[in-house]
């Protein structure tokens, strides 16, 4: 490995570390954010079409991590396929480990905290006592983060072997 490669290999496993930290902190802002907007939207007795701005800080909060998310395991695709010739680095380590079975999971996009908290983000909308038209475009705006999240999280799914094909392709390319 030239000092080059070592140096974009360092580089790009720091990068991974940092984005991992900060999306795990930009789910626990946002998360304290959406409460605040919550409990402030509820203390107004803001109208039902109120409930959309906490709900804008919880689609923020989501697309952040979930962007955060996207690039780290892009970076790490890379990483496998550019700097990893021997099969014997972490990443091709950690494809082939997986999830065991009966082993504890983790939900990298925090997609049933986000869930829930839409969930709870229309009480107030609906404590209020909304008409039926509000109650559909607001609700719907609800529905509509929350299959976001069911989208994201299948495309995260996907997300290891595309992008290990497509960096393949690449490599063949260049040669």
């Amino acid at each position: 490995m030239t000092v080059i490669d070592q140096t974009e290999y360092s580089e790009l496993r720091a990068t991974i570390r940092e984005r991992g930290t900060a999306r795990v902190w930009i789910f626990v802002i946002g998360a304290i954010a959406w409460a605040s907007v919550t409990v402030a939207t509820a203390a107004l007795a803001a109208p039902p079409l109120g409930t959309l701005v906490p709900l804008l800080v919880l689609v923020a909060a989501f697309e952040a991590v979930f962007a955060l998310h996207v690039g780290v395991e892009r970076i790490g695709r890379y990483l496998q396929v550019m700097h990893e010739q021997d099969a014997h680095g972490w990443e091709h380590a950690a494809m082939r480990f997986g999830r065991p079975k009966g082993a504890a999971a983790a939900d990298a996009l925090f997609t049933v905290p986000f869930a829930i908290a839409a969930g709870l983000n229309l009480i107030p909308a609906i404590v209020i006592g909304p008409t039926r038209e509000e109650l559909i475009f607001v609700g719907g705006a609800h529905v509509l983060f929350i299959v976001r999240l069911v989208a994201a999280r299948s495309a995260a799914k996907r997300q290891r072997a595309i992008d290990l094909e497509r960096f393949r392709q690449l490599k063949t390319e260049s040669r």
